[in-house]
């Protein structure tokens, strides 16, 4: 049964941020209602009632991690700096679990996330361009380039956590790209 409101109420906003928490420290991909529950001091009926189904928990946690995100700095610099920070992998594994499921899966939950997320993190690096260049195809194409770089070193990053060879190589493709 559906939530009465659109405006979530303080204990769905507070769930919300349990279960939030909970996934980035467990993942997504195999999520159960039951262990999550019992682990944010719920019941898998209460999170029903206020996400409506565990797709409908699973769409707002795959929102929730967008906004973090997006929630980071501008700079192309600064967003690797965000995103490599060590305090950021349980967000980033979130990222690349929902990321690849959306890719194989794209009628449940996960949805558009990826195509989603790619046009979140475009609009990000956009903001850092001068706005000459914002509007052009080659800003277009520079953002693109970027946003490959920052995946790609993040997804090495996860997998090594070889941060040194990693920054390296981001400031020198950066470099490369004129930023």
């Amino acid at each position: 049964m559906p939530a009465a409101s659109t405006t979530p109420s303080a204990r769905e906003t507070e769930l919300l941020e349990l279960a939030y928490a909970y996934v980035l420290e467990h993942g997504i991909s195999d999520l159960s209602l039951r262990p999550l529950a019992t682990a944010i001091g719920s019941s898998p009926r209460v999170l029903l009632f206020l996400f409506e189904s565990k797709d409908g928990l699973v769409r707002r946690l795959l929102s929730r991690a967008r906004q973090d995100e997006l929630d980071g700095p501008v700079d192309v610099h600064r967003i690797w700096a965000w995103l490599s920070d060590p305090g950021h992998a349980g967000l980033l594994r979130l990222w690349t679990e929902a990321y690849a499921r959306s890719l194989t899966d794209s009628a449940g939950p996960w949805g558009d996330f990826a195509h989603e997320t790619v046009e979140d993190w475009l609009r990000l690096l956009a903001a850092a361009q001068p706005a000459t260049l914002r509007r052009t195809a080659q800003g277009r194409d520079q953002r693109t380039a970027a946003l490959a770089i920052l995946r790609g070193a993040m997804l090495d990053l996860l997998a090594t956590g070889d941060r040194v060879r990693v920054d390296r190589a981001v400031r020198t493709a950066l470099a490369g790209l004129g930023l």
